[in-house]
């Protein structure tokens, strides 16, 4: 009967424990983004949110294949990681841990002098890696969704002299605030980065300088005011992350007289979403420690050292109104919504795999007092014993949800 009665005890428990976990996820300590009383939602961002299935609010309706991430990524054989590097959204960074900070059996040979590490397979001269410090930029300088899908495949075939039909080809990328991406390129131009070798290639070509107006007819634009940054056109850092993304042969490549602006637009955040969706990982440079929980959860690599969070960036330095933060944000208005989109679903996958990794821990703990139960009856005289173990390990993955939540988007 006591038993009965500590089992029924727990019901009611498991309930405020496992409510106190989505709130203090969604409303880490300090947020103001929670507003009770005054008819306002508390999502994940700062707009209005429905109803998810497992009880947080969300805006989109992601399904369980969206969140379910895990790569069967076979090292041994002839899959490779893809990592489509968007200037600005800590892409650097994040290259190096891939080549320098990864346990592997066989480690990336990075020598002294060279821009390049050899990551190669165990036993094999061919590399698992596509990426610019280890291959380097082979289909171009920052080469976008539609230049690497139409690019890589040959170009490994080539390095490896081989035509694999087997081969897997799983792609990664960083995505970033939309305001702090763009005031990081608009500082490293104003500093003389031009990116003017990118090819840009699409449906075979690259585009004609009527396509593509240059921003500046000197050598580079060094000293660019934010005012004169803004105001040209064509300038690519405008949705830089949208279009990188999505497959731009859908929209006429960069002829921009091939339909409308708001249809081009259209299809762009649609193309950009679903390509971001159907990706292996994608981390978010504000979330330096969930990326890396992801990217080791989805491909079973672990990294050596543990990301740091910095903040300290040039972007996060730069002070702007509100005026030129909402043309900013204007600028780059598919940008704005393709972020949303992608935190949302960044961080309901951190979400989702830790609620995975607490319930293998459940039945790990489970299986393992049943074998001690059927070997020692005795050490479980009390009842609940085991449930109460439980909860006390709920309790204890709080702290590591909400852990990076908040403050670590770049302030201004």
């Amino acid at each position: 009967m006591d038993d009965k009665s500590n089992k029924l005890l727990l019901v009611p428990i498991l309930t405020v424990l496992f409510v106190m976990i989505g709130y203090q996820y969604i409303c880490p300590a300090g947020s103001t983004s929670c507003r009770f009383g005054t008819g306002e939602s508390f999502p994940l961002s700062k707009h209005p949110a429905l109803e998810s299935p497992d009880g947080f609010r969300s805006k989109f309706n992601f399904t369980r294949e969206d969140l379910e991430r895990h790569v069967d990524f076979d090292m041994k054989g002839e899959d490779v990681i893809v990592f489509l590097h968007i200037q600005k959204t800590g892409g650097t960074t994040f290259g190096r841990h891939l080549v320098r900070n990864i346990r592997l059996q066989r480690p990336c040979d990075c020598r002294t002098g060279l821009k390049k590490c050899s990551c190669h397979r165990p036993g094999k001269a061919d590399s698992w890696l596509f990426s610019r410090f280890s291959t380097g930029w082979s289909c171009g300088l920052h080469a976008d969704w539609t230049e690497l899908t139409n690019c890589v495949p040959a170009v490994m075939n080539k390095k490896q002299k081989k035509d694999s039909k087997r081969r897997n080809f799983y792609y990664i990328t960083l995505l970033r605030d939309p305001v702090s991406r763009y005031l990081s390129e608009w500082k490293h131009v104003q500093r003389g980065a031009t990116w003017k070798t990118a090819l840009h290639m699409c449906d075979g070509r690259p585009p004609t300088p009527d396509e593509l107006p240059a921003c500046y007819s000197s050598e580079d634009w060094t000293g660019v005011s934010l005012e004169e940054f803004m105001a040209c056109q064509s300038n690519l850092a405008n949705n830089r992350q949208t279009r990188m993304l999505a497959d731009l042969s859908l929209v006429g490549c960069y002829n921009l007289s091939s339909m409308s602006e708001e249809r081009r637009a259209e299809l762009l955040l649609s193309s950009a979403k679903r390509n971001l969706r159907h990706m292996a990982f994608f981390g978010l440079t504000e979330f330096q420690r969930k990326t890396q929980f992801l990217f080791e959860r989805t491909f079973g690599l672990h990294f050596i050292s543990a990301f740091t969070q910095i903040n300290g960036t040039r972007a996060a330095g730069v002070t702007v109104g509100t005026s030129t933060r909402r043309r900013i944000e204007e600028l780059n208005a598919l940008d704005v919504q393709l972020y949303e989109y992608a935190r949302e679903l960044f961080l309901r996958r951190v979400q989702y795999c830790h609620q995975q990794e607490r319930q293998e821990v459940r039945e790990r703990r489970r299986e393992q007092r049943r074998k001690t139960k059927e070997q020692k009856p005795s050490q479980f005289s009390k009842p609940g014993e085991g449930e109460r173990e439980d909860v006390e390990e709920e309790i204890k993955t709080v702290r590591g949800v909400t852990e990076d939540y908040s403050s670590q988007v770049v302030r201004w």
